[in-house]
């Protein structure tokens, strides 16, 4: 058939990490052997790499798939794909049915090149299809069972299953008898299968800090909060993060791996459900396991308090405590609430009383200059959000969102991988004349080009936007006209890319001359 009469198909590509057969390129040259075999010329490719087929939502190729093919001009009469189990591995059969029909209805027909039934729509290709999608689903819920009982075995024998080491802790890489071999660096995963992990102290400094936390509970009857506020008093690092809390104390105050225990299953999210916390009786302890950093009598007595707090309490009872911490603090805050040990968790307020608002109303904390900071942070938050998605989706190839951890507020990541952090620079006035633009840089973020958007008056609306080189700064400061002159100021949206390219180009030459000068000197 000459090239004039080929019909335009696309392929859409999957690979998560199964095994070898479902290689991008080997799906690339069987769908391609298809597509000669029938007539069929590739115009456009999707991929997912190293992307799970059980929800749509991480899967960014398979959405702007669906989203080109719905909108109606997508340049291509059929889609090819190697199996059924590359288009999902969706638990829920209607789920993958339902992508594929949105692509047939406008349309687009799906064809499945390595399959034993036809594309024709007959009725026992559409039974092997739907029979396909129900097995697909299943290989995913047994591949789970097989990997939950081999982490819950590894545990029992005293290794560590995955995760973080935690602060104080390392990661030892062992040998199948037990012979050290190396301390894991962040990031870096053992590379030979019959290998283990072990826990193993950390850092000197760390471990004192460790010790430290539990006598200042045990011995000294201090407060979370105030554990947490004497570690930043003295500048105690907190690798990652730029300060100590509540949560990070209580979590070295309440874990059993500092007594020298390997565990698992704390928390379950199986099959990308929503995670959800797994009582203690139901976890896998293995005792004995690592070189403890604190004693198990200590241990002990540091879980008292945690015992002793009452978990479910009347509405009366947490408005009770909000108003003795009011009383003692003189003002309320999200922070300030969740940092307190006498007081539940702000999240718990919201979800009691519809919002952190609605509680501070009740308990008499509704003066309009005592929220209006905290109305200014939602505001510019929601104006945050709304300008990440206007650019990704002015961009749809070329820009995705990206949110590193639960912890990490979302980020913009360019075709060539380059992170964009987003930055808002809130309008304020000094000494009551002179109008400022005021920044807060984040630590994990100071390195990232930067987008930043300058406020009105009001806070309420975006004025102008500059790509700068990054936030090369601890603490809050003051936006100047020289200080924005180091990078681009952003006139037009749809020039994103190319300007953050430029800012990114300059920030590299900026660091060449800086090298070579200080070679040379």
């Amino acid at each position: 058939m000459s090239a004039d009469h080929l019909i335009p198909t696309a392929q859409y590509l999957r690979m998560s990490t199964e095994h070898q057969q479902y290689s991008l390129v080997n799906q690339s040259s069987a769908i391609q052997i298809y597509a000669e075999a029938h007539g069929f010329e590739i115009v456009r490719t999707y991929s997912d790499s190293a992307k799970s087929g059980l929800v749509l939502r991480y899967r960014t190729g398979l959405q702007q798939l669906l989203q080109d093919v719905v909108r109606g001009d997508a340049g291509y009469q059929i889609i090819l794909v190697y199996d059924v189990s590359r288009w999902g591995r969706f638990q829920d059969t209607d789920e993958a049915a339902h992508y594929e029909f949105l692509c047939k209805s406008a349309g687009v027909p799906v064809h499945y090149c390595a399959e034993t039934f036809a594309n024709d729509g007959s009725l026992p290709s559409l039974i092997m299809k739907a029979l396909k999608r129900t097995m697909a689903g299943e290989y995913s819920r047994e591949l789970s069972v097989k990997v939950l009982a081999g982490h819950k075995r590894l545990t029992l024998l005293g290794f560590k299953a995955g995760g973080l080491a935690g602060y104080g802790l390392r990661r030892m890489l062992i040998s199948s008898v037990g012979v050290p071999k190396q301390e894991l660096a962040f990031g870096e995963r053992k590379s030979i299968a019959t290998d283990r992990v072990i826990l193993v102290p950390g850092p000197p400094h760390e471990v004192q800090t460790v010790k430290d936390i539990y006598r200042m509970l045990v011995s000294e009857k201090r407060s979370i909060s105030a554990i947490a506020r004497i570690l930043n008093r003295k500048g105690v690092p907190r690798p990652g993060y730029s300060k100590w809390d509540f949560s990070a104390i209580r979590r070295i105050l309440t874990h059993p791996k500092y007594v020298g225990c390997a565990v698992f299953g704390q928390v379950s999210g199986r099959l990308h459900t929503a995670v959800v916390k797994v009582p203690k009786s139901e976890w896998i302890v293995k005792l004995g396991a690592f070189k403890p950093i604190i004693d198990p009598a200590t241990f002990a007595k540091a879980q008292i308090p945690f015992e002793q707090r009452p978990i479910h309490k009347t509405d009366d009872e947490l408005l009770g405590d909000l108003r003795t911490l009011l009383a003692s603090e003189g003002r309320l805050s999200w922070n300030l609430i969740r940092d307190s040990p006498q007081v539940m968790s702000p999240r718990t307020y919201s979800k009691r009383f519809g919002s952190i608002h609605n509680a501070y109303k009740l308990v008499g904390y509704d003066h309009p200059e005592w929220l209006s900071r905290a109305d200014t942070r939602r505001r510019t938050m929601a104006l945050r959000e709304e300008l990440i998605r206007q650019i990704a989706k002015m961009f749809p190839s070329e820009v995705s969102i990206v949110k590193p951890g639960v912890h990490r507020r979302t980020r913009l990541r360019l075709f060539n991988r380059l992170t964009v952090s987003v930055g808002v620079a809130r309008s304020a006035l000094i000494h009551k004349v002179t109008r400022r633009w005021i920044v807060e840089p984040l630590l994990h973020e100071r390195q990232f080009i930067t987008l930043l958007a300058r406020l009105d008056e009001s806070n309420r609306a975006i004025v102008d936007l500059h790509v700068v080189p990054n936030l090369s700064r601890v603490k809050k400061f003051q936006v100047s006209d020289a200080w924005l002159a180091c990078g681009k100021q952003l006139t037009d949206l749809s020039r994103f890319c190319d300007v953050v390219v430029q800012v990114q180009s300059a920030r590299r030459s900026r660091v060449r001359k800086s090298y070579s000068e200080n070679v040379i000197s």
